[in-house]
């Protein structure tokens, strides 16, 4: 007991500052988005309404994948053995969503908006920070088993889901929140594929995830089997 208790509460911690971190970029950039700071000002310069400057910073994939890593973390730093078949399927959706993120900002998005002072800092927990804790945080401390070809398939329910509001958000809107899905720009043919190769991107590193999960060790603060 002693033993299982000291490999648990090195994840804990681990676990509980990633939901720090992360809930602070998420928290903080809310209220730097509700004061209109930079990303959420119109090209035009106008500063829309709370209203919709609340809903364009909740339809941002960085936004959706940093508050699925901080609900997963949450858990785990409560509970360092969890499972269930809905967490399965929100840690799987956490993990290549925040992952996917941090790579898309670093390669494609990096630069285009000039940050300054708080804005600098959230957009730092919120597109390197976070990324890095939750797949650091899994690759030590798991658990592991918890990925299968059924949580994979049930697990890309929210990106189709987020390609498909976003399109009709922005037909209503005339608001896209990433250039290379502005309908406006590139039309509905090329931002059709660009969300097709986004879901595509999600199932390989999904996928990748999957045969890591039952290749590396299997964690101390797995659940043993109910007798």
């Amino acid at each position: 007991m002693t033993q299982k208790f000291a490999t648990r509460r090195p994840a804990a911690i681990w676990h509980g500052a990633t939901f720090v971190a992360v809930a602070t970029g998420i928290i903080w950039q809310l209220v730097l988005s509700l004061q209109g700071v930079n990303v959420l000002v119109d090209t035009t310069g106008a500063l829309p309404s709370v209203g919709t400057r609340l809903i364009r910073y909740l339809s941002y994939f960085t936004v959706e994948s940093n508050i699925l890593v901080a609900v997963v973390a949450l858990t785990l730093a409560l509970r360092p053995d969890r499972d269930g078949r809905i967490w399965r399927v929100l840690r799987l959706e956490a993990l290549f969503g925040i992952t996917v993120t941090g790579l898309i900002y670093s390669t494609l998005l990096h630069g285009i908006v000039e940050l300054h002072g708080a804005a600098a800092v959230t957009n730092a927990l919120l597109h390197y920070v976070a990324p890095l804790a939750a797949l650091i945080g899994w690759l030590l401390f798991g658990p592991r088993p918890r990925i299968d070809e059924n949580t994979l398939v049930l697990s890309l329910i929210w990106p189709a889901l987020y390609v498909a509001y976003t399109l009709a958000h922005g037909a209503v809107s005339n608001w896209y929140p990433y250039p290379f899905i502005d309908v406006n720009k590139l039309g509905y043919v090329t931002v059709l594929r660009n969300g097709v190769g986004l879901c595509v991107l999600l199932v390989g590193i999904g996928a990748l995830l999957m045969w890591l999960d039952h290749r590396l060790p299997r964690q101390p603060t797995e659940r043993e089997p109910a007798a």
